[in-house]
């Protein structure tokens, strides 16, 4: 049975000021993180994630309820042994000068070295450990102003790795980097929970790479409620569509993602399948036209010809002679100008 890393008992988030009422976010959370899981937390911007998060993490205290962390009271641990439990990675770029990738690392070793900061031989060997855990030696004496976007990513991993703590908490990880390097991200961060068995909090906008990475997904939607859930869960239970409501945009469970609905224009016949017939239907529905059932017989049919390699569209507008097309670009700028 995993253990509990991090759990909120009956937590509630929100603010207070001086002179102001109190502003609660959200109440009666209840929440757990296991070892070697991954959770990414979701929601529309202004909900509340990040009052969450930074709530999680210590830097601002709940208005109710409790956070445990190993089982102890994260607000009542000492900064240093918090620091030996919990490691944080923002989105925010800290300069660091002519500091060397190596020396950024060791910088995570700081809750275990004594008080002047002397780091014994095992403080080094955990820093290299880190280093190749993210496969990031061969950066070790490269100076981090040097590196690009994705390899900066990776060496605050090493960082916070080299913290040793039960719980990785990372903001919006996959922020500045292109495709692959998201997706690379996202896969190093899995592998490491498995392989370290430390759990991993996730805050990210990055919905199609949470829902084929995430163990568990947090879902906080507007109004305090939060969703919590295999992706697969969430989403067979129509806790995305809660989630994200919003008018024009869609969630398609079948594909696990959002789309863009504009209102339908016309109905359209489709001939065609496979590859080349799917991306066909995703153009048309893109320029307001729905797909008619089989049993009718709108005015406006399209034929998918050719091979999967070299397509051809036919478009007939009221039953009159067939217009070619060569791309789908042209199909649409076709069906445009008869809707």
């Amino acid at each position: 049975m995993k253990d509990v890393i991090l759990e909120a008992k009956q937590v509630t988030i929100g603010y207070t000021a001086r002179g102001l009422p109190t502003r609660v976010v959200a109440s009666d959370l209840n929440l757990h993180l296991h070892t070697g899981e991954v959770i990414c937390l979701l929601g529309p911007n202004g909900v509340g994630k990040s009052t969450l998060l930074r709530t999680l993490v210590g830097m601002q205290a709940p208005l109710a309820g409790h956070v445990l962390l190993g089982g102890a009271d994260l607000f009542t641990l000492p900064p240093r042994e918090r620091a030996r439990r919990l490691s944080v990675v923002l989105t925010e770029r800290v300069e660091l000068g002519q500091l060397s990738v190596y020396a950024l690392v060791t910088l995570g070793r700081h809750p275990h070295t004594d008080w002047m900061g002397r780091l014994s031989a095992h403080d080094e060997q955990v820093a290299r450990w880190a280093l190749e855990a993210v496969g990031a030696t061969n950066l070790a004496q490269r100076q981090v102003h040097q590196l690009s976007d994705g390899e900066r990513q990776r060496v605050m991993v090493a960082r916070a790795l080299a913290q040793e703590p039960l719980l990785m908490v990372l903001d919006e990880p996959t922020a500045f980097l292109d495709l692959p390097r998201r997706v690379e991200m996202m896969h190093l961060l899995r592998r490491l929970a498995r392989e370290t068995k430390r759990a991993l909090l996730l805050s990210t906008h990055d919905l199609d790479l949470a829902l084929r990475t995430a163990d568990v997904l947090w879902l906080l939607a507007p109004g305090g409620t939060i969703f919590s859930g295999a992706p697969e869960d969430l989403v067979l239970t129509g806790a995305f569509e809660a989630t994200f409501a919003t008018t024009g945009i869609g969630f398609d469970r079948h594909h696990g993602s959002f789309r863009v609905h504009p209102p339908a224009q016309r109905r359209v016949a489709l001939v065609g399948d496979g590859l080349v017939g799917a991306w066909t239907a995703r153009a048309l529905e893109r320029v307001g036209c729905q797909l008619a059932t089989d049993d009718e017989s709108p005015s406006l049919r399209v034929v998918v010809g050719g091979d999967p390699h070299a397509p051809r569209w036919e478009v007939a507008f009221n039953g009159g002679p067939p217009q070619q097309a060569a791309s789908l670009h042209a199909l649409a700028a076709l069906v445009c100008e008869h809707v």
